[in-house]
């Protein structure tokens, strides 16, 4: 094992013990994704099909992956990043040979790997449960859930440096949960939309990331709005790991 996995297994072993520990951070990264997909399928199946392009079970559970991300990644790493900082974690860290960039890696680990097997976990049970079609192509879904870990880990970095204490994560992580509900494509595709409306939610940061997601499990787009949405995502993410650079916070704000 290299100097730098290492480290990284240190780190990310020391974050996941925290969570654990958490009760309130673990129940809503284990409960709520699975709740909330409960509780819109019996709204989806409101929606005509054939204007959606999909079933309310597909967009249920398609969305389901989405809100894995928001609520797994998103939401638990800005309580993470903001918590560690305000006990100085961070700042004691960085006096050590620990590189920055390892530091927040190592921190994302856990939650990373929590998301990845729930989205697994959505997938099994959208097949053996609901009867869905496996995958149509893998390999996308695999991209956009990979794309989205990486995205909605440095826009949670970016979003605890706005982050004050961890009792205000609730507040400054709502945009991103509301943004993304209603103009991503979580549940509904943005064919539905209005034409002009629907241009303009195609340049959200989590659109890209679930443009991929349904067009790997239910197949359907074309290459044009497959790349369109994969640049969308890597432009997000190189504006987001830019800005970690330039205005994450270390240590408290005195």
């Amino acid at each position: 094992m290299t100097a730098t996995a290492g480290r990284l297994t240190a780190l990310g072993r020391a974050e996941l013990t925290l969570l654990l520990r958490n009760r309130t951070a673990l129940c809503v990264a284990l409960l709520m994704p699975g709740a909330m997909v409960v509780g819109t399928k019996s709204s989806l199946d409101q929606i005509d099909p054939d204007q959606a392009g999909m079933s309310a079970a597909e967009a249920a559970m398609t969305g389901g992956i989405g809100m894995v991300l928001i609520l797994v990644v998103h939401l638990n790493l800005v309580s993470a990043y903001v918590a560690r900082r305000e006990e100085l974690v961070l700042k004691r860290l960085r006096t050590g040979e620990v590189p920055d960039r390892e530091i927040l890696v190592g921190t994302a680990l856990p939650a990373a790997g929590l998301a990845l097997a729930q989205c697994v976990l959505l997938v099994v049970a959208g097949v053996a449960l609901l009867h869905l079609g496996a995958p149509e192509r893998p390999e996308l879904l695999v991209l956009g859930v990979v794309l989205g870990i990486v995205l909605l880990t440095a826009l949670a970095a970016v979003t605890s440096a706005v982050t004050q204490t961890v009792e205000s994560v609730q507040i400054t992580t709502m945009p991103m949960f509301v943004i993304s509900m209603a103009g991503s494509g979580l549940f509904l595709p943005l064919e539905v939309m209005p034409e002009k409306l629907a241009s303009i939610c195609e340049l959200l940061p989590l659109t890209g990331v679930m443009t991929l997601v349904r067009a790997g499990w239910l197949g359907g787009a074309d290459a044009k709005d497959l790349l369109g949405a994969a640049l969308t995502t890597l432009a997000w993410t190189a504006i987001s790991v830019f800005a970690v650079q330039r205005w994450f916070r270390w240590e408290p704000r005195r």
